[in-house]
């Protein structure tokens, strides 16, 4: 039965993941994976956006999409390169930059929702198991 497998348990505990994580995001004007490309520009500000869709991993459309949201939200703002002016480099505006905290504090109380339940050991064990599974493309 599919419903026994670890795959079905994983997409369960990933909806839930994905839906707790957009309402606590919801009242700081963020979408789900919005974070993920600030959380970029927080480590680097500047980038491309050939240089985020390689570091987020996704398509893109999806970098585009989403750097056009974040620019109507007043978030981020494109600049040509001063070297290559067919390239546009992404900076974090003040208001970008004063999501990184609140975002943090997001993600430090899903993560522990996520692990109540259970001792320092076994918090240990899953986020190293997490991070053992090999991904294949």
């Amino acid at each position: 039965m599919l419903d026994e497998t670890l795959t079905y348990a994983l997409i369960k505990v990933m909806k839930k993941h994905r839906n707790q994580m957009a309402a606590a995001l919801l009242p700081l004007g963020l979408h789900v994976g919005q974070e993920l490309l600030l959380n970029q520009l927080w480590r680097e500000d500047g980038l491309t956006q050939g240089e985020l869709i390689a570091r987020l991993g996704v398509e893109p459309p999806t970098v585009t999409k989403t750097l056009q949201r974040l620019e109507r939200a007043g978030l981020v703002y494109r600049i040509p390169d001063p070297e290559r002016p067919r390239v546009g480099r992404v900076h974090l505006t003040d208001a970008g930059k004063a999501l990184r905290e609140p975002v943090e504090e997001v993600w430090n109380r899903t993560d522990e929702d996520l692990l109540r339940g259970f001792d320092a050991e076994e918090r240990e064990l899953l986020v190293r198991l997490f991070r053992a599974v090999p991904f294949h493309s």
